[in-house]
């Protein structure tokens, strides 16, 4: 079983979206094994998007994601990865197919509803940045 972090953006929590996403996520089969609502400041931000430090976007980025309250959750299935991000579709919410998370969700390409990883990778990296031992449960789903 593969692992990925989701964060519901800033966008889609204060235009009250969390849970139909999250729903939407289950319903292909993924597994919720962590959720937290938080608030990244600034520097936190820039630390989780430090992937992204030398590109034009990043300082644009990471004051969004810092703007308002976010849901994460850690979702475990068979290719969760790839399942996630064609979920989620295009980047830009514009161009993204129609029934996907960002088409029906998102606004356009930096208010786009849900970040995902994108590697495993940057899977590795995410989840303990916002998740600890502690938080992540093990279950049989029903």
């Amino acid at each position: 079983m593969e692992k990925t972090l989701v964060i519901v953006k800033p966008d889609a929590v204060c235009r009250g979206y969390s849970g139909k996403i999250l729903g939407i996520l289950e319903e292909h089969g993924l597994k919720l094994r962590a959720l937290k609502m938080l608030q990244l400041d600034k520097q936190q931000a820039q630390g989780f998007y430090a992937v992204h430090k030398e590109r034009p976007f990043y300082d644009s980025l990471t004051s969004y994601m810092s703007s308002g309250p976010v849901v994460a959750a850690l979702l475990e299935g068979d290719e969760a990865i790839s399942k996630v991000r064609q979920l989620l579709g295009d980047t830009d919410s514009k161009k993204a197919a129609p029934g996907t998370i960002r088409a029906s969700f998102g606004q356009n390409r930096e208010q786009n509803a849900i970040h995902a990883s994108d590697s495993p990778g940057s899977a590795a990296f995410e989840i303990p940045f916002l998740f600890n031992e502690l938080e992540i449960t093990d279950y049989d789903p029903q």
